[in-house]
This record gives C-alpha cells, structure tokens and sequence, in this order.
C-alpha cells in the first residue's frame, strides 16, 4: 500500500497548480489501461457564459485498448455556442507508461487530435503527461496538458498558441457503484507566458462516479461533475458528465 505522505504530497502539489476548466465536455484523464476493452462512450457538457450565450458539447465514441499499455478511441463530437455550431472529429490515444501500482505514482501519456467537419474550424492537437496515486480508498489523479490549434484560422483572426492546461481529481471510492470526490480542470493562457488571473479559466466542484457491472467484461461506468467558476473569464456553473458501455 502506498503511504498517506506520498498522497497527500501529491493532493497538495496538485493544488498549488491552481483549480481549472478548459470546456465543458472535458473529463480527467487516467492514466491506466485495461487489455482487450472495448467501450461506447458518451459524454456532455453545458456552461453559460458571462454574456449569457450558453455552450453544449456532446460526443459519442468508440474505444479499443489495443495493447496492454494502449488504449485508442475515435469521436463524433458537436458543439454548440448560441447559434454557432461546429462538428468535429476526434483521435485520442493513451499510453500507460509505467505498471499499475509498482511505483509510488503511476503514469500515463495522452495524445489528442481534433480534426474539423465544419468550415471556420482549426485543427487541435492535445497532450500531456498522467499522474494517478492511491492511499486506501482515496484515488488522486492531476494531468499537465499542452494544446495548440492549426491549419484554418477561426473567425476571431487570432494568432494560434501553444496553451498550458490542467486536471485533477480526488475520489474516495466508497462503494463500486458510488464514489464521490471533487474535480478541477483549467486553463492559464500561453505555456510560457500565462494570462492574466482574471483571464484565466478556473472551475472545481463536487464530483460522482460509478461502474455498474453487468456481467463477463460487460458494465456500465459513469461520471459526472458539477462545476463552479473561480475567474472573470469562467461560466459560473459548469455541468459535465460521461457514460461509458465497456464489453
């Protein structure tokens, strides 16, 4: 078992990274792969935005842990601001870099690419590294992520950035049907030269989570946050969830 220092010197690390969002579908990532999964996933989010617009995302994708330290997924995703919308494609893959438990944190890598489906849309590319660590019941997740968009320039005209993004997470995994913790996830501007704080996207709130076994490598695993706006520049209230079919 790993000990109560080691997490809490982790939780606080985390912490003193600041407390984020970055939209309102993203989730936080792990680090861990289970072989020969496959999954259906769905995922949602919903923010209002100071101006009163309200953004939605919704996705729906499919995902092969191909490899004992690769798991890959596609989307489909939509996304909603007033009366803008955008379709957009998705490729993630995730790769476990260390094994589960042999070390005092294990950690994983995570690769993003957004391709558009709609005119006036750039490109996206998204990563980082994957932390997780354990203490009893108490999981600790905290990701250090990197995106950039390319190709296509939006219709603001702005000049594309390399953008410093960050997630972390607390669960207390009560019951497999039932944890509950707190998640935050942000942004802070330019990798090398952050925004202002009142520019920057700070959301945390309270969080659930659940996995409903069905049967042989059958269930249904679910997760979702209610998120409060800590910044000028962040929606007051954020909803996000996600539902995933694993067989």
């Amino acid at each position: 078992m790993r000990s109560n220092s080691r997490a809490l010197f982790f939780c606080l690390g985390l912490l003193n990274t600041g407390i984020a969002f970055a939209g309102p579908a993203d989730y936080v990532y792990t680090p861990t792969v289970e072989y020969g999964e496959k999954e259906i996933d769905f995922k949602y989010g919903s923010a209002r935005q100071k101006d009163g617009t309200r953004k939605q995302v919704a996705s729906v994708g499919f995902g092969y842990a191909a490899r004992e330290n690769w798991f890959t997924e596609i989307y489909l995703k939509h996304e909603r601001a007033g009366d803008q919308t955008a379709n957009l494609a998705e490729w993630e893959n995730k790769f476990q870099l260390t094994e589960t438990g042999k070390y005092a944190v294990d950690i994983g890598l995570i690769t993003e690419l957004e391709a558009p489906l709609s005119d006036n849309v750039p490109w996206e590319f998204r990563f980082g590294p994957l932390f997780q660590t354990e203490s009893g019941k108490l999981q600790l997740n905290g990701n250090l992520l990197f995106e950039r968009a390319f190709g296509k320039a939006d219709e603001s005209g702005a000049p594309y950035t390399t953008n410093f993004l960050y997630q972390w997470q607390a669960k207390y995994r009560w019951q497999p049907e039932f944890e509950y913790g707190l998640q935050g996830l942000g942004e802070l501007g330019k990798w090398n030269d952050w925004s202002k704080q009142a520019e920057q996207i700070h959301n945390a709130g309270p969080a659930v989570f659940g996995k409903f076994v069905l049967g042989k490598r059958q269930a249904i695993r679910y997760n979702a946050a209610w998120l409060f706006g800590a910044s000028e520049a962040t929606p007051k209230h954020t909803f996000r969830m996600q539902v995933e079919y694993e067989y």
